[in-house]
């Protein structure tokens, strides 16, 4: 490695760390951060001042899609649409039981009464909680197809604090719009199929998630 790309790899350590933090259910961080390497060194060498963005904008995406990649093949983890069906009926379970025990439910009490294993219940919850993928294209009104990783390029000054920015964002978002989020961008659910475990129709999730991008896009610019 040579020196330049050794200080670029030492000035944007924190980016792949914050990135490598985002899959470290699935992964050593460390070897994470080793991966994410290579995603930046691809980024230096593709990288043009007349690309109009900052360094770190353009690296984002490679270091993200070869930490996914690298997880893929080592270990061919997929997350079980399973544990997002599931969370929907821990929902309905905890309005029910907090109803009923006037306090909110344990695990324990969730999978006693739900009937299955507490380390699924945990994991669902997990998955819930989890906004890990901005890759998944959606179409804005003018046709053109929007990510969420085009959310943050719109940031003028893009930064570590930024991506923080941006997942505290999403956390403010209502219940309704990061279920979207999780069921689109994390487990690659279509829009009918989140449409339908959501009672609503696919036009509706298309609406909501142009919402959502440019929601997140007006406040990361304030």
């Amino acid at each position: 490695m040579t020196t330049e790309i050794a200080n670029l790899v030492h000035e944007n350590k924190n980016l792949i760390y914050s990135i490598a933090h985002n899959f470290r259910q699935y992964h050593n961080k460390e070897d994470l951060f080793q991966v994410g390497v290579i995603g930046i060194i691809q980024a230096y060498k593709n990288f043009d001042d007349k690309h109009g963005v900052k360094f770190t904008t353009y690296a984002y995406p490679y270091i993200l899609g070869e930490m996914k990649k690298y997880i893929r093949e080592d270990k061919g983890i997929k997350v079980s649409r399973d544990l997002l069906k599931l969370n929907f009926k821990i929902e309905k379970a905890n309005i029910l039981l907090s109803q009923k025990l006037m306090r909110e439910p344990t695990i324990k009490e969730l999978a006693a009464y739900l009937e299955v294993p507490e380390l699924l219940i945990e994991q669902a919850i997990n998955l819930n909680n989890a906004i890990q993928s901005f890759e998944e294209p959606i179409n804005n009104n003018d046709n053109k197809e929007m990510t969420l990783h085009d959310v943050i390029s719109g940031v003028e000054q893009l930064d570590l604090d930024s991506l923080i920015a941006l997942k505290d964002e999403i956390k403010q978002l209502d219940k309704l719009d990061q279920k979207i989020v999780v069921m689109r961008y994390f487990n690659d659910f279509t829009q009918t199929e989140v449409a339908d475990m959501l009672g609503i129709n696919q036009v509706q999730v298309s609406r909501k998630e142009q919402k959502i991008l440019q929601k997140l896009r007006s406040r990361l610019n304030d």
